[in-house]
């Protein structure tokens, strides 16, 4: 399967497949997928209808009966194997991720890499997965408390990330013994083929990763049949909060249990003791990376009123030597160029400056967009709340620990934070109050690792992805007794 031409012998568009039982499944409908990068109809996309959604279900219903018996060791040799192809397979996976979401390069190989060391670590946490023999009141009675996958697992991943996030959906169901139906984001569906082609082609039987993808018109009534197929036992959900409602909406209906990563307003604290030039270079890189679209980027940064003009000096410099060379990057679509010109046009009319940047400038392409420093912005306006999902980022100045707390914890997300400070008792202490599933002293805001549980609070979602929790997600105790 590796380096399956788009195009056909004779030139016309090949449409994306699904993977339905190991095989590659091309349902009646399909639609059509515009490059970010270029603006051109690079191929035809399936589109899966409620019955293919129902086909993919059951195939790996009937696989999860044999797959769960497999063994950790032969579970843990096949994912070794998927991430030595997604190593082999680099170019074509990189050009994928590049022609679709308009990441740039090393955006991409960053993807492949990161997607590639979360296989490996998670291949070697399966031997880690174990019940326990606990001693009960009864001398008689001896009791095992068992942990078993719970089955099929819908997980659906996002675009903006698709190798990490795409990957990072599946594989750690996959390694608990669990079947899984990958549900594609249409803006990166050959990415997601090939995540699926790459675990088939490690030895993954068949049935046991299947891939839906559907035009985006189909997205309520495939997606609501999914959740209430009662073959489905969990559910995975990465991207906006506002669809992560909808999931837990109707996992809640049909008592589906689920992890979701949602949404972020990430805030960095940059203190007056701060190394200026670190805390500049990892603001305008967390706040700025992938073209702000990234939901544990940077969107507020609260910077000691003593440094802030020094601190906005630098960022400035910053963010021009990281990403001032070059065309403006590029963003998924225009309609997120289009929401971020709004959010800066509404501050700035209320009162708000521009350090850094012009939302105004004509760049090559409608979707592009350089980054924005916004300064006095106040809570009226839409961005105080509002994720940008893009290169805008807010400062703020802040005279006191619990001022720069109080600013941190005023948003309905909680998925990751920064501090800057060269003094680690001050860092602990601003972590212990910042509500949020992650902070990152003297780092920055974007910082997700295989060995880290990752996950957020509050409206930023439950449940933690990777680390060894990652894999406790996946399985449920089963009580056994039994007489001496």
């Amino acid at each position: 399967m590796a380096g399956t031409p788009i195009a056909t012998a004779n030139g016309t568009t090949k449409s994306v497949p699904l993977f339905l039982d190991g095989k590659e499944f091309h349902p009646a409908k399909s639609f059509p997928i515009t490059s970010a990068l270029t603006g051109r109809l690079i191929h035809n996309c399936a589109s899966a209808s409620v019955d293919d959604a129902a086909a993919a279900v059951e195939s790996a219903s009937r696989a999860f009966r044999t797959w769960r018996k497999v063994t950790p060791i032969k579970r843990r040799d096949i994912l070794l194997r998927a991430a030595e192809v997604m190593q082999e397979r680099r170019e074509e996976l990189v050009r994928y991720m590049n022609e679709e979401t308009g990441g740039a390069v090393p955006w991409c190989n960053f993807n492949v890499d990161t997607a590639t060391e979360l296989i490996k670590d998670v291949a070697g946490r399966i031997a880690t997965l174990e019940g326990s023999f606990p001693t009960t009141m009864d001398p008689n009675v001896s009791g095992i408390v068992m942990q078993e996958p719970y089955g099929v697992v819908l997980a659906i991943a996002p675009w903006n990330a698709p190798y990490i996030l795409g990957v990072r959906s599946i594989v750690f169901p996959l390694a608990a013994g669990n079947t899984a139906v990958l549900k594609s984001s249409e803006m990166s569906p050959r990415v997601m083929w090939a995540i699926a082609s790459v675990f088939h082609e490690a030895g993954l039987p068949a049935g046991v990763l299947n891939t839906i993808i559907h035009e985006p018109a189909s997205a309520p009534a495939v997606t609501s049949a999914l959740i209430a197929n009662p073959l489905v036992r969990k559910v995975n959900f990465t991207g906006s909060t506002a669809v992560g409602r909808i999931i837990g909406r109707l996992a809640g209906e049909y008592l589906k249990p689920l992890v979701l990563e949602l949404g972020g307003k990430a805030s960095s604290i940059v203190w007056e003791d701060a190394d200026l030039d670190l805390a500049a270079e990892q603001c305008a890189l967390g706040s700025f990376m992938n073209a702000g679209q990234v939901c544990m980027c940077t969107e507020r940064i609260l910077v000691h009123k003593a440094i802030k003009p020094q601190f906005l000096e630098k960022l400035s410099a910053a963010i021009e030597r990281i990403f001032g060379k070059g065309e403006a990057p590029v963003l998924v679509n225009a309609v997120a160029v289009e929401k971020n010109k709004k959010l800066v046009a509404d501050a700035t009319a209320k009162g708000a400056s521009v350090v850094s940047g012009d939302a105004n400038a004509q760049e090559a392409a409608k979707n592009r967009m350089r980054p924005v420093v916004l300064d006095k912005v106040t809570r009226d306006m839409d961005i105080y709340a509002t994720e940008s999902f893009g290169p805008t980022v807010s400062v703020f100045e802040i005279d006191t620990e619990e001022a720069a707390i109080e600013m941190t914890n005023d948003t309905d997300y909680g998925l990751t934070a920064a501090v800057f400070t060269e003094d680690l008792r001050r860092g602990l202490r601003l972590a212990r109050e910042i509500e949020s599933g992650a902070v990152h002293i003297n780092g920055m805001t974007i910082h997700d690792e295989s060995v880290l549980p990752h996950g957020g609070v509050k409206s930023s979602g439950f449940g933690r992805f990777n680390g060894s929790n990652g894999l406790r997600e996946w399985v449920q105790t089963k009580t056994v007794t039994f007489r001496n």
